[in-house]
This record gives structure tokens, sequence and C-alpha cells, in this order.
């Protein structure tokens, strides 16, 4: 089994071999637009996690919440007559 380090240095080394025939000056550009990718990526992000699926806000209170549970139920099933 391959170890993730492994595989992170034979494809580097793979990009390496197919990038040595660049000129200098596109190495430099190469260079320049990594180092500006990775540094847009270290950026925080400015969602949390709860707020990207809608989590109840406590402040609310958990009485409210229930009580909007109860409201919201609509019940459609009938039951049959025996």
């Amino acid at each position: 089994m391959v170890k993730p380090l492994d595989l992170n240095s034979r494809i580097i080394d793979s990009y390496l071999e197919l990038l040595s025939n660049l000129s200098v000056a596109a190495k430099r550009d190469l260079i320049a637009k990594l180092t500006k990718s990775v540094k847009q990526n270290i950026k925080p992000q400015k969602h949390t996690f709860e707020e990207a699926f809608g989590a109840w806000d406590p402040a609310n209170g958990t009485e409210s919440l229930i009580k909007s549970i109860r409201t919201s139920r609509r019940f459609s099933r009938k039951i049959a007559d025996l």
C-alpha cells in the first residue's frame, strides 16, 4: 500500500518532470500563480458549519422551538373504519 506522503511525492516529481522544459519566465509566472492560490486558500471562511445548514439559534429558547414544531405538524393520515 502506498503511503499518502509517498503518493504526494510521486505526483510532485511527475509535475517537476513536466515543468522542466518551461522557460525561466514561465516558471516564475507559475510560482507567482501558485503562491497566490495558496494565499487565497489560507483566508478563513466567513460561514460556519452550522450556518450552512440552518442550525437552530439557542437565543430563541427551547420552548418556542417546541411550540413551533408542534404547530407546524400536519397529519393527513386517515384511519379506516373496521
